[in-house]
Parts: structure tokens; sequence; C-alpha cells
């Protein structure tokens, strides 16, 4: 199904793994890829379950816009163990125009498709999606 905004669809794949992500947590993270010539979202690169918050930003390019969910585990005041889903829209100042136009318009649309999204960032710096940031973003 397209986007009426953009005509992009949303690969299967993308949906499965944010399944697989959010009721088995088998993915810290995954990276998301809107392919052009293809006009749909795809997965681009899942992280196991070990890796860090900083092995999720190395998979972010610096200069392509691209979506992102990152499951974050934390400790409340009361010492509980919780995690929170963020959905990160990321789209560098340096991004072609017309790629950061597409990101644009089929954000909304693609979000829907990932259901159990808890927090939702945009980002256009890499100062903008830090981890204390996310920190700061799940009390």
């Amino acid at each position: 199904m397209a986007n009426a905004a953009s005509g992009m669809a949303v690969d299967d794949q993308c949906k499965l793994k944010f399944l697989e992500l959010k009721a088995k947590r088998t993915y810290r993270f995954i990276v998301f890829k809107i392919e052009e010539k293809q006009k749909q979202v795809i997965v681009e690169k899942v992280g196991e379950p070990n890796e860090s918050y900083e092995d999720f930003t190395k998979n972010i390019p610096a200069d392509e816009c691209r979506y992102a969910v990152y499951d974050f585990d934390y400790v409340t005041a009361e010492n509980c163990q919780k995690s929170r889903i963020f959905f990160i829209a990321w789209s560098p100042d340096n991004a072609k125009v017309r790629s950061k136009m597409i990101y644009a318009s089929s954000k909304d649309r693609f979000k829907r498709e990932l259901d159990g999204i808890q927090v939702e960032l945009q980002a256009t710096d890499p100062s903008e999606m830090d981890l204390d940031v996310i920190k700061s973003r799940v009390v």
C-alpha cells in the first residue's frame, strides 16, 4: 500500500522486524532506508540485543536521511527495569533536499505501520539524538 503523499510502500520485513524487536526483544535497534528506485521503505540494518547506543549511532549515516527504532533500557528512580521504544527520524542538514522531502512526507505513514512506538525524536544533528537526549525523554 503506497502513501499518497510520497508514493512509498513499506516492505513487510519492516513490520516483521519491528514486531520481533517489540515482542521478543530480538534486536536492540533497526535502521530503515527509503529505496527510491523501488519506492519503498526497507530494513537496512538490525542491531543485536547486546549492542550499545554507540553501536546504533555508528549505523546512522552522517549525510543521508534514515528512520530508526531503538529499544532503550533504563532503571527508574524506584529501581524498576523498563524500556522505551524510540522512533528516530534522522534528517541531517547536509542531506540532499529531495531526500529530506521524501523522508518528511513518508514519516507519518511509516510510523503508523510500526504499532508500539512510545517516543518520537526528530534529529538534524547528532547532538539532537545524543544518549543524554534519549535519557531525558524517558522520565
